[in-house]
């Protein structure tokens, strides 16, 4: 017995040193022995150093004085309990489920969606369609007739009859007769993700399959693909058609306008002289760059596209909104898949190809967390929820024993389902309403699934991943330091009047004016002008007289300005004279971005000695500065009532 507590007892004395040892490593200070890591201060450093505007402070011992304060703060902001305020619980909510959601989809957002998104931006489709509208809460018997209606047009379709009749015929889209269901050329993220799939994996010439959509059941038929043309910046001029003008007349006008082109008229000038279109004519006719498919007018894009050298001018072009000439100024190239990287990965998570994603990330996170359903919820709740929850007016009442049995498990925490009818009751006055009570119920526990699954992941995505629980404590401590400043500095020193003067009164040396002038300045590029302005100011000609005699047109030599100039203002000259008159000329030198001359002549109506700044004049600047004396104060006050030890040994090796 005694040999067993020997032993224990040197065990104990072992892992004690062993521990200390490995403290005495890792452990940079403790804060009322609260231990603070090497790893947390140079992730910080790191990270905040450039940010720091004294140089003296830029070393990692220097800095560390910086990092105590900021510890001492967020310790303080704890024990005033400023993280229990629900203002601030609600902000620290708001960024974690922002921040968690990009972790979420970052990390599902494949390589093979990335690049098929790229594919699909890179070339173009041209189809046509047929659609049967059916909505995704219709009755069974009524998608069953429109899957009928679409199964008999394919069919139809596949047998050899025209397309484009099939779809004048029985097409269910908006100017069906007219349009015979031409889309056009369009690419990735042009169409809906099913629509365009389809698309995409359907050879030029066949029919697709039939295919679903919010919308209803489609087919189509693939008529070209081909690679996306550049986008193009051009500029135009139109003269409309509208305003009872007839097209000849316009088109008359048109003709003149191209022949003064011809002539070597700038095309621009004649756009801002000209042209009717009112959103482009006053910057020459210039359009937004744009790519193919992107305007109101294949003609204008047909031509536009036409055009193949920066310069080249079309012939004129006939639109819907009258005639056109259109000239090319750029073609722009289209950036590599790691250039647009940044936006595909945004595109794809805010369309509806981020339910890939949202899928996928369910899947991950039920795998991990052993999520475990029960086999038939929605059997029970088809019979417990009434037909009302069409109308929102559904009351949960907590009146059946199964409300008490588990829906579904995530890891440790379970879900019941009361928890689902508690859900629903909320969620009906809300959400949007189908015409099933089934459909009602599927769609409110997808949601409710999701919801749960990411709540958990939330919560655990902070123990699980070091980089998003740094970016989680950097902002909490931010905010927190923030709430903390604000209650015990800012807004107390705003209300302290006579501490302000007081402190004001104190450091009165450290707030003074120079010498300065109160003085009309005149700048101008010539030698012979500033000695004219010279003379003109000589003789009290005022500042209008004397651009009337020396500025004409458009040409402006000589710029004023009446202003308070102080001794040191990067206006003054060097060997400014302080006194009151006209100045001698001031050759000031080239100027940096046109490398001609300056010269500037003053004529001074006052000089003022230097002479303590007034309170009122500074009110901001002294402010500032007495609540940094109050910090200070305040910082000495918080390592006096802390205890704060720094591991010497440590420090010392921050730097090798």
């Amino acid at each position: 017995m005694k040999i067993n507590r020997y032993f224990l007892f040197l065990l104990l004395v072992i892992s004690t040193f062993s521990y200390s040892q490995q403290l005495d490593k890792n452990v940079l200070l403790t804060l009322d022995d609260e231990p603070v890591l090497v790893d947390e201060f140079l992730r910080v450093y790191h990270k905040n150093i450039e940010m720091v505007q004294d140089e003296d402070q830029k070393g990692k011992e220097a800095y560390l004085d910086l990092f105590v304060n900021y510890k001492l703060k967020t310790k303080e902001a704890f024990d005033q309990e400023l993280d229990k305020n629900p203002e601030f619980q609600k902000e620290l909510n708001t960024y974690k489920n922002q921040l968690s959601q990009n972790y979420l989809f970052q990390q599902e957002i494949t390589e093979e969606l990335i690049q098929e998104a790229y594919d699909r931006l890179t070339e173009e489709v041209n189809a046509n369609h047929i659609l049967i509208r059916v909505t995704p809460d219709a009755t069974p018997k009524d998608t069953l007739i429109a899957y009928e209606k679409i199964t008999e047009i394919l069919q139809k379709a596949r047998a050899g009859e025209d397309f484009e009749t099939l779809a004048r015929t029985y097409s269910e889209e908006p100017k069906a007769e007219e349009r015979a269901g031409a889309l056009g050329y369009f690419k990735g993220f042009g169409m809906v993700y099913p629509f365009e799939n389809v698309a995409y994996n359907t050879k030029v010439g066949e029919v697709s399959d039939i295919l679903r959509t919010q919308y209803g059941y489609h087919i189509l038929k693939v008529n070209d693909r081909r690679p996306v043309p550049n986008e193009i910046t051009v500029a135009h001029i139109m003269i409309s058609t509208r305003n009872d003008v007839t097209d000849e007349e316009a088109k008359k006008r048109l003709d003149e306008i191209l022949n003064r082109i011809n002539q070597g008229e700038d095309f621009g000038d004649l756009a801002k002289q000209f042209s009717e279109d009112p959103g482009s004519k006053n910057n020459g006719g210039k359009l937004t760059r744009f790519g193919s498919g992107k305007l109101n007018s294949s003609e204008f894009e047909t031509v536009a596209f036409a055009l193949e050298n920066p310069g080249d001018i079309s012939q004129p072009v006939k639109t819907n909104f009258g005639w056109h000439i259109i000239k090319l100024i750029e073609r722009h190239p289209i950036e590599s898949l790691e250039e647009q990287r940044e936006e595909l990965l945004r595109r794809i998570k805010n369309t509806d190809r981020s339910k890939i994603v949202v899928k996928a990330v369910n899947d991950r996170i039920k795998q991990k967390y052993n999520f475990k359903k029960s086999e038939t919820p929605l059997a029970f709740f088809n019979t417990f929820v009434t037909d009302s929850v069409l109308k929102r007016k559904w009351e949960f009442t907590e009146d059946h024993p199964k409300l008490k049995e588990t829906i579904f498990e995530i890891g440790d925490v379970a879900y019941t389902f009361s928890d689902f009818a508690s859900y629903i009751e909320k969620r009906q006055k809300s959400s949007r309403i189908f015409k099933q009570k089934e459909l009602q119920l599927a769609s409110y526990y997808d949601e409710f699934e999701e919801e749960k699954l990411n709540e958990f992941y939330k919560i655990h995505l902070e123990q699980e991943n070091p980089e998003y629980a740094n970016l989680i404590t950097e902002y909490r401590d931010g905010l927190l330091i923030f709430e903390l400043m604000q209650k015990n500095i800012w807004e107390p020193s705003k209300e302290d009047s006579l501490g302000l003067e007081k402190f004001y009164q104190s450091n009165k040396t450290n707030y003074k004016w120079n010498k300065r002038v109160k003085a009309l300045m005149a700048s101008t590029a010539n030698a012979d002008y500033a000695a004219q302005i010279q003379s003109l100011l000589e003789n009290n000609k005022t500042e209008e007289e004397i651009k009337e005699a020396l500025n004409s047109g458009e040409q402006t030599n000589v710029i004023f300005k009446y202003d308070l100039f102080e001794l040191g203002n990067s206006v003054l000259p060097e060997n400014f004279e302080f006194k009151e008159g006209v100045s001698k000329v001031y050759d000031i030198g080239s100027d940096d971005h046109t490398n001609s001359s300056q010269f500037i002549v003053f004529k001074v109506d006052e000089v003022f000695p230097e002479t303590h700044k007034k309170l009122d004049e500074i009110r901001g600047k002294v402010m500032s500065d007495y609540q940094n004396h109050l910090e200070e104060q305040w910082m000495q006050e918080l390592r006096e009532k802390y205890n704060v030890k720094i591991n010497k040994k440590a420090v010392k090796k921050l730097n090798d």
